[in-house]
């Protein structure tokens, strides 16, 4: 079985390991351009050895924000300061990945260091839009339903950042479908309450996060690789579940997606979830057996051997990690050293002596 530092190829793309940073919002864009912080924060983690590093939730439109102070890419002119980035985290040796998002109902709030609840207009907020207008919590926008227009412009948003993400040198593409955000709250029944070919069954459920997908998958090139991300499980009673999700990699794999990315809740706020290492790794075994699509394994991922058993156990293709990678960027470097496999990753020249 390949192990956590085989490469690992998809489409044209090898990654050099099977280790990648999980997208993790920074909150600390000016109207939605990345800065010096998004370059040093996701560089050094590319210098630190990751074969995969993928971009915060990034904004396919304005309203589509988690926060005002989100990453975006609506507009041309965001393209080159996103482009720079790319471009050092490639000269590193690993891919430059981008999580392209909607927020929907969990938009327009304050950062989560400042509480994290909803943003009025008066202060910088916006109305959010969603599959009902059902907020996320009695402390979020209330969102309006969304109509067809909404559905198609949110569609060919993703679709039109999709393109900038591949013109700024980012070679993979994930669309975020998890954690309650917009396409998260289509396929659970838990936030969509529409009656119309949108709501009520499975296949309604699931008809605008297809729809997208497509639209995505047709503006990247057919060599590149495309990745979806999934709330496996609502953790809650008559909520999305596993076997959902599975169902639903069957038609993202029919749809030219390539890997599963699998994480789970973040749609209600009085979910039940049973946090421990590696939580959420059986919900990336199972979709990879039934469903028969790479997938990525994501939550308390924390050591070296962990990593490596999840690779060598045939539970997942990628490991994503988080807040290992804010802990230590280092993190691939020093789990090359504890694997004993020193020569499969080297560090920078310039750190050479620390090694």
């Amino acid at each position: 079985m390949p192990h956590l530092f085989d490469p690992l190829t998809l489409r044209s793309v090898t990654l050099r390991n099977r280790m990648g940073v999980s997208p993790m919002c920074q909150y600390s864009s000016t109207d939605g351009y990345p800065n010096d912080w998004h370059l040093v924060h996701l560089g050094s983690r590319a210098a630190g050895g990751a074969g995969l590093v993928i971009a915060e939730a990034t904004g396919v439109e304005p309203r589509g924000r988690i926060t005002p102070w989100d990453a975006g890419l609506w507009d041309d002119a965001q393209v080159e300061p996103w482009a720079r980035i790319a471009r050092f985290i490639e000269s590193q040796g690993a891919v430059a990945g981008m999580q392209i998002a909607h927020a929907g109902r969990k938009a327009s709030t304050h950062r989560p260091w400042e509480g994290g609840k909803g943003l009025s207009v008066e202060q910088g907020g916006w109305q959010v839009i969603g599959p009902s207008d059902l907020p996320f919590s009695e402390t979020y926008p209330t969102p309006r339903a969304m109509t067809r227009a909404d559905m198609d412009a949110v569609r060919d948003a993703f679709a039109a950042t999709a393109r900038r993400a591949v013109a700024a040198g980012f070679r993979v593409i994930e669309l975020h479908a998890a954690h309650g955000y917009l396409l998260h709250s289509f396929y659970s029944p838990l936030s969509n309450q529409r009656t119309d070919e949108y709501g009520g069954s499975f296949a309604n459920r699931v008809r605008f996060p297809l729809e997208v997908t497509r639209a995505v998958r047709a503006a990247v090139p057919d060599d590149l690789p495309m990745f979806v991300r999934l709330s496996c499980s609502d953790w809650v009673d008559d909520g999305w579940t596993i076997d959902d999700s599975v169902e639903l990699a069957r038609l993202l794999r029919a749809e030219g997606v390539d890997l599963i990315d699998c994480s789970s809740g973040g749609n209600v706020p009085h979910a039940k979830i049973a946090v421990g290492p590696g939580y959420q790794v059986p919900f990336a075994e199972t979709t990879k057996r039934d469903a028969e699509i790479r997938t990525a394994a994501v939550g308390m991922i924390h050591e070296a051997k962990q990593a490596d058993a999840i690779v060598r156990e045939n539970r997942a293709d990628l490991v994503l990690l988080a807040r290992q990678f804010l802990r230590d960027p280092h993190f691939p470097l020093h789990a090359a050293r504890e694997l004993s496999v020193t020569d499969r990753l080297a560090p920078p020249i310039q750190y050479g002596r620390a090694f």
